[in-house]
């Protein structure tokens, strides 16, 4: 296991636009703790925290798409970078005005949102043009999926370690500083610069034309909802039991998990259709998510919330996999993007509403609403298998664009940059 992970990362660039990602992605991926933080600490309550990191999550599923949109037309290096820096002016605004003016306060995390890159699904369009094979890829998927966890593992702690440091205002200046550096990085690199994306056909719906990723879409908005609402939950859950790093261990401890399921997932091939084992992923994400309302003691909450994230990072996995079958020519790093946009719009909806239920129920109220949130996700593609089943029209693996020129022992790539096919059972 550990060796074709090693493997996939000694491939030229890998390890670079990997970890420049992943640092890329620190501000998003911590910005709901980090806002609930920042905003207690200046006096908030726990539902002003919540729609003001809803903001910031509606800004990210808006401006996801359409920057995925522009890096599809125009590269990875005009969009990438500006959009870097703009989002960090914005939360830098925020840490420095506070709540006063709190108009000024939304429009920061509004425009913090609306410029965060698409780093996500700008590396999955480069993994084929880097590895060259689709087995090799659909690895690289899992593997991508499981350093994400690592980096949602990781990332709480970093946060709440600025904050006890320093304060709540230095870890978002932070946070947001380091980000530019990994956007940075990635940008710079050779794929980056020399990627291309597959000509598409005009169409001003892009890829939301492929009904088999709006029902994917569907489900990972309310996997994004009930991430959302344990991030505010986890906080309140925290201040009933002492506070200090509490938070941070239940989130941590949901990194961990997806972290242990996804590097098992990724260990092997799987045969048959991804759409049908997603199904089964989500079922278990969901199964994982309802023990959460039980709010046990430290001990065991931290270890309820470990075994709800086992199933996290494979449910991703395969889902890259499915938005690359279903994703028309040409919109790759768009399509990703949507994806990410599920997940914004999602947890912006679980944060804001998770601040009342706590309110009113405390954490279990709040544990709840993922509960709910992880059901409904199984829901949609049980409901609306046909439109997932349906074999795509157009099929686009993932990242065809312009291939990199040929290196030494580099295997070919199609003359569109696409992955070559390998034999059936590898997805």
């Amino acid at each position: 296991m550990a060796a074709g992970y090693a493997d996939l990362l000694r491939t030229r660039h890998a390890a670079r636009l990997l970890a420049g990602t992943l640092v890329g992605r620190l501000p998003n991926a911590t910005a709901a703790l980090a806002i609930v933080l920042f905003t207690r600490a200046e006096g908030g309550s726990y539902t002003l925290a919540g729609v003001l990191s809803a903001v910031y999550g509606v800004g990210t599923a808006i401006g996801q798409p359409l920057l995925g949109r522009a890096v599809d037309l125009y590269g990875q290096p005009r969009v990438m970078l500006p959009a870097a820096v703009l989002s960090a002016l914005g939360m830098g605004l925020f840490a420095l005005v506070g709540l006063e003016p709190l108009p000024v306060a939304y429009a920061a995390t509004l425009l913090a949102g609306l410029s965060t890159p698409p780093l996500e699904g700008g590396l999955r369009a480069l993994w084929p043009n880097v590895l060259k094979r689709e087995d090799r890829v659909h690895a690289a998927y899992a593997l991508d999926a499981v350093a994400q966890e690592l980096m949602f593992a990781i990332g709480p702690l970093l946060v709440t370690l600025l904050v006890a440091v320093r304060s709540e205002a230095v870890a978002l200046l932070v946070i947001n500083g380091v980000g530019v550096l990994g956007a940075l990085s990635v940008v710079v690199s050779a794929p980056s610069r020399q990627w291309r994306s597959a000509p598409r056909e005009a169409h001003w719906l892009g890829a939301l034309r492929s009904r088999g990723l709006l029902v994917l879409l569907g489900a990972f908005f309310f996997v994004g909802l009930a991430l959302g609402s344990i991030a505010v939950a986890s906080v309140a859950y925290a201040d009933e039991h002492g506070g200090g790093m509490i938070s941070s261990y239940l989130l941590s401890g949901l990194g961990v998990g997806a972290l242990l399921g996804g590097l098992v997932y990724g260990a092997r091939q799987w045969a048959g259709a991804p759409e049908r084992r997603l199904r089964v992923l989500l079922g278990c994400l969901a199964v994982g998510y309802l023990p959460l309302a039980l709010v046990p003691g430290v001990a065991a909450m931290t270890a309820l919330t470990t075994l709800a994230g086992v199933f996290l990072a494979p449910a991703l996995a395969c889902a890259f996999i499915v938005v690359d079958r279903h994703a028309p020519r040409g919109t790759v790093t768009e399509a990703f993007s949507w994806l990410v946009t599920t997940f914004g719009v999602g947890a912006a909806i679980g944060t804001a509403v998770v601040g009342p239920a706590v309110e009113q129920g405390g954490p279990a109220a709040g544990f709840a609403v993922a509960g709910f949130g992880g059901v409904a996700a199984l829901l949609v593609p049980l409901l609306a298998g046909r439109a997932l089943n349906a074999p795509p029209v157009e099929r686009t693996p993932a990242g065809a664009g312009a291939p990199l020129a040929a290196e030494d022992g580099d295997a070919p790539t199609a003359e569109d940059g696409r992955a070559p096919k390998v034999e059936a059972g590898n997805s």
